[in-house]
């Protein structure tokens, strides 16, 4: 898929097929993320894939949308640590493995989490590490084709203030 038609079509989505993510995909997902860049290339992101069925459910307590976890065929937390630059790193990550998720046809959903140590606990994290985000992933419960629009069209319908509000020349 064409990189710019990828972030055009790209959409959040909450509900996904009962339909597994195949080992090769969900690599290629995380693949992504390893290779984002990182600020002064240190790296302090950790991914942590949570499979574990009686995990997923004490995870999904913790963030606002539960729904969104417990319905994903992958989940995906990115922790940093120490907090800082890194979590704008976690961000440059997470946008990475939701467009590569989209190149292979799995639609995804960043959850956002009202108690950072409740998570943390959840996952299992420890020392410095925090959770910046949750990540869920899917195959789209109905069909989505990115083709069947031009970047141009996908963009006149997003949900978005008009390009003159958000950018400024000066």
């Amino acid at each position: 898929m064409d990189a710019y038609l990828a972030v055009a079509s790209k959409r959040d989505e909450r509900r996904y097929a009962e339909r597994p993510i195949p080992d090769d995909v969900a690599r290629r997902i995380l693949e992504a993320g390893r290779v984002a860049g990182s600020s002064r290339n240190r790296q302090l992101r950790t991914f942590v894939v949570v499979d574990d069925r009686a995990r997923i459910e004490r995870l999904a307590e913790t963030v606002h949308a539960p729904g969104n976890v417990l319905g994903a065929a992958l989940v995906v937390a990115i922790a940093v640590g120490p907090v800082g630059p890194a979590e704008f790193d976690a961000g440059r990550a997470a946008q990475n493995v939701m467009l590569a998720a989209w190149n292979e046809g799995v639609v995804s959903c960043p959850n956002g989490m009202p108690d950072r140590a409740r998570t943390a606990e959840a996952l299992g994290l420890g020392g410095d590490e925090v959770p910046v985000i949750v990540l869920s992933f899917g195959y789209p419960a109905r069909p989505r084709d990115p083709e069947a629009r031009s970047a141009q069209e996908w963009i006149a319908r997003a949900d978005r203030r008009p390009f003159e509000e958000v950018v400024r020349f000066v």
